[in-house]
This record gives structure tokens, sequence and C-alpha cells, in this order.
């Protein structure tokens, strides 16, 4: 589909793959790196701490697992904690706002740091509030490497054009502003205590149990920031198993203060998505897709109104520096691979 008349910057990316994994236990290859390292997982007691232990956290820690590693992750309500436990996983609850030194002291013990808690309007990051404590504990502990989960919202809006890393952010809203306040401490902090930190701009997430397939069959309502979103041309998203793609080549190769776009070939209009969605679930799923399933899709968008933050985010850096192959480079691979696994 022809979207409109701004010239691409970038040159065509590489085409889809067939073979898609299966939710918590995909098979993922970093194609580019160096045999020696390609070769094996890394040393004996690598663990790996999620300070925020969500969907993205979740897989990743699934992911780990299965590669010898010691997952523990942090979570803000007991049936988290309890959904995380029979899961498999070590967890700790944890209120970054108010952070106990006993749960702190845990990340000593770690080699590994993934930092996935949002910033709050007003406050700003939860946990870079008690830097001085935090910096404490980890100059004392094995952390060597830590990535800042954050978005590619700091760019703000760029006018459809493509952008990448080396562009100035210029984020529109005060999360966005606080994300790349958050951004910058987290890089100061890694290079004070000297661990390699990097911080990983994330696209609109998406995976089995989160996806517009997800949406059409729980027949859920668009959410009014969803519903904003359907005013843009653009919007870069990425499928879960692509994230861990990444930062799994960067623990491999890590590359002290660099920041990576996250985000797959194919920065579609929600619609587009939406629309592709209902014909999968028609095809694949027949009687699933019931007739009201996210009307707001199928309103007449209002005129007046104009989106912001319009860019199209490149995935070159990523490619190049942590050799990603990616799993999904469209959302059209992502979905199918989400109705493939539901018809398994």
């Amino acid at each position: 589909m022809e979207i409109c008349c701004i010239p691409r910057r970038f040159p065509p990316m590489i085409p889809r793959l067939d073979r898609v994994p299966a939710f918590g236990s995909a098979t993922v290859r970093c194609s580019a790196l160096p045999n020696s390292e390609n070769s094996g997982e890394l040393s004996m007691g690598d663990r790996m701490f999620v300070l925020g232990t969500g969907f993205v956290g979740r897989f990743v820690a699934a992911e780990l697992k299965t590669r010898g590693w010691a997952v523990s992750g942090s979570c803000t309500s007991a049936a988290k904690k309890k959904m995380l436990e029979d899961l498999g996983h070590h967890s700790y609850l944890f209120d970054a706002n108010n952070p106990e030194d006993e749960i702190l002291e845990i990340l000593k013990n770690h080699t590994h740091l993934i930092i996935s808690i949002p910033p709050v309007v007003g406050i700003g990051d939860p946990m870079l509030r008690h830097r001085g404590l935090l910096e404490g504990i980890l100059s004392s502990g094995r952390i060597q490497w830590l990535a800042y989960l954050s978005s590619t919202s700091v760019y703000g809006d760029y006018g459809g054009s493509w952008v990448d890393e080396d562009y100035p952010p210029k984020p529109v809203s005060e999360v966005a502003r606080a994300r790349l306040a958050a951004e910058e401490e987290w890089l100061r902090l890694g290079q004070n205590l000297s661990i390699a930190a990097h911080v990983f701009r994330l696209g609109g997430i998406y995976g089995p149990g989160r996806s517009a397939v997800d949406t059409i069959l729980k027949q859920e309502h668009l959410s009014d920031g969803q519903k904003t979103r359907l005013l843009k041309s653009y919007t870069s998203r990425i499928h879960v198993a692509d994230i861990f793609q990444a930062l799994h080549a960067s623990i491999l190769r890590p590359s002290p203060g660099k920041i990576y776009n996250i985000v797959d070939d194919d920065p579609a209009p929600r619609a587009e998505v939406f629309e592709y969605a209902k014909k999968l679930v028609k095809k694949n799923l027949p009687g699933h897709l019931k007739i009201n399933a996210c009307p707001e899709i199928a309103e007449p968008l209002p005129i007046q109104k104009t989106a912001m933050g319009e860019k199209r985010v490149s995935n070159a850096r990523m490619k190049k520096e942590l050799g990603v192959n990616l799993l999904h480079p469209s959302y059209r691979s992502g979905l199918r691979s989400i109705i493939e696994q539901m018809n398994r």
C-alpha cells in the first residue's frame, strides 16, 4: 500500500523469514556474530535480573532459561509474583518508588540487568530517584552489562521522514521527555561504574497474547491512546522475539554507551495492521470474527485532528552492528506466526 509521497531515505530491507518461533521457546539466530561467539552460549554463572518483569521481561526470561541462564525479576503485586513463579522464574515484590535495600542487594549477585520500568510524569525514572543507593550497590556487585528499554517516542515528530540513532530526539510528550532523560542517566551511570550500559529504543511491542489478532478475538475496544495512533501514517513496531534477538546479540557483543532502534522494516499504519489481522482471523479461525470486532477501526477519522510524532524509524544500526536477522521484518509475518501458534 502506498501511504504518502515522502521518499524513502533508506534502501528496502531484507525479505521476511518463513520460520517463526513459538512464544517462550524460540530458536533465535544472531547470524552475523563471529563463530567463536556464535558457537555456544555464555559461560556458566551468568545471571540476569529484570527490573519490571512485564510482557518483554517474561519472554526474555523464558528464552534465557532455555540457554542455561539463572533469571530473576521484580514485579509489583502478589498475583504477578505467583504467575512468574509458576513459570519457573525467581520473582521479588518491588516498589521502584520506595526500593528496599534488601531487594537492591539481590542485584549484586547478578551479572546482567534489564531495566523495564517506565518513567512517571513529574517524577522521572523511579529507580534513578535513588541513584546514590543504586550506584553504591552496583559498584560492589557483579553487574557487567545493562540495558535500559526505552521507546522510539523520544524522536518526536519528523514529518514522516526516516530517522536513525544519530538524529536529535525531539520528544513531544512528558512521558517521552522523561524517557529521554532516563536514557541519559542510565548511560552515565554505566560509564561511572564501568558497566557496559545500552539503550534500546523499542517500537510498538507485540507478540502472542498481545497483538491486533488478540484484540479482535477478545473484542476489545481501543483505548484513547490507540485511537489517537490510528491517525498516524506510520507506526514502528517490533515482535517480542526480535527484541530478544537484539538483547541477546548485545550481551554477546557489548558496546558500552550505544543506543539501538529496535523496530521492524515496515512502519505501517495501525488501521492497515488491523485490517490484515481481521483477514487472518476470518481465514484461519472461522467463526471467531465477530461483526463488531474493533468497530473503531472502521469509523471515519476526525478530519480536524492531525497526527503528532510522525516518523519512520531505521533499524540499520541494529542489523549492522548486532547482526540481527529479523524473524519478523513485517507485521504480516508476525501476525501469521501468532495465528499459526493458535492453530497448534
